[in-house]
């Protein structure tokens, strides 16, 4: 593991979705020690029409190019747009692109596809919104992540709003959990094996993964938006990413993939370590470049 990493590791929550509302506390109280990056931008809440109506927090740095639709993790569980306002702000703020921050639907409480179906909701009113329609990118961190790819199957397949880019920063893609990462990290910090399963067991609410759900499924990866895969070395979702990032590239779909050594999953979060800030600068860069 990463030194400046490690030493912060037994400050770190433990690793568990047993009592959801216990840990959406914890996240909201450990978000709201976190600055955001909000310096020369409009930041703006609103309500996207739907049914229901879709929660969301828009980042518009000045003079923006492109529009990002961002979705926070927390294993489909926890997490809305206030705990994710440190990291959606700095998506913004090294990016320089609108961000639209989405608060979708949260497990248990409401399984799939309720989250999906908010995400897709607000992808269609951000196409509709955007500077340029054709500059509309989507990207998530973990379940965010997941959720991402599944936006770009479904529009593949629905014929929805063109999607110039999918960023997956360490994605959750795979409920079958049998990869080798998967298999083996059951103490890794924040999130392991256990937690993984916790997780996707809230958000299918027992019925069968689809495609839609857990985008390894899907069989057919062609005619997607080219792609940015991060993965962390220590995280149980780190092969899932890797394999569909190989994927998508043998489905002719352009990649760059990432695998930042010595992190695990979530460890950008501590913003002082120099790995965690090479990450957002190459999520800023990746994002600059795919929509310029």
């Amino acid at each position: 593991m990463d030194p400046e990493l490690e030493a912060f590791v037994p400050f770190f929550p433990k690793a568990e979705l047993t009592d959801v509302v216990a840990e959406r506390a914890v996240l909201a109280g450990l978000a709201a020690g976190i600055p955001a990056e909000t310096d020369g931008m409009e930041v703006e809440d609103l309500l996207v029409p739907g049914t229901p109506p879709v929660p969301v927090r828009v980042y518009r740095p000045h003079e923006a190019r492109g529009t990002v639709v961002w979705m926070h993790g927390g294993g489909w569980c926890i997490g809305d747009v206030e705990t994710e306002h440190p990291w959606a702000s700095r998506v913004a703020a090294r990016s320089g692109c609108a961000v639209i921050s989405v608060g979708y639907r949260l497990a248990p409480e409401n399984p799939f596809p309720a989250a999906l179906d908010d995400a897709w909701t607000v992808l269609r009113w951000a196409h509709e919104n955007a500077a340029d329609p054709d500059l509309v990118a989507v990207a998530g961190h973990s379940a965010g992540g997941g959720l991402a790819a599944a936006l770009a199957l479904r529009a593949r397949d629905e014929q929805g709003p063109p999607i110039r880019f999918q960023l997956l920063h360490q994605p959750g893609l795979d409920d079958r959990l049998t990869t080798w990462s998967a298999r083996h990290f059951t103490e890794t910090p924040w999130y392991n094996r256990a937690k993984a399963a916790q997780a996707w067991a809230h958000y299918l609410g027992g019925r069968p993964a689809t495609p839609y759900a857990a985008p390894s499924r899907a069989e057919d990866l062609s005619d997607l938006p080219p792609a940015y895969v991060a993965t962390a070395e220590l995280c149980p979702s780190r092969d899932e990413g890797i394999a569909y990032a190989v994927r998508l590239m043998q489905s002719d779909v352009r990649v760059e993939l990432h695998q930042f050594p010595g992190t695990f999953h979530g460890s950008q979060a501590l913003l002082s370590a120099a790995v965690s800030q090479r990450q957002f600068a190459e999520i800023g860069d990746v994002l600059r470049r795919a929509l310029a």
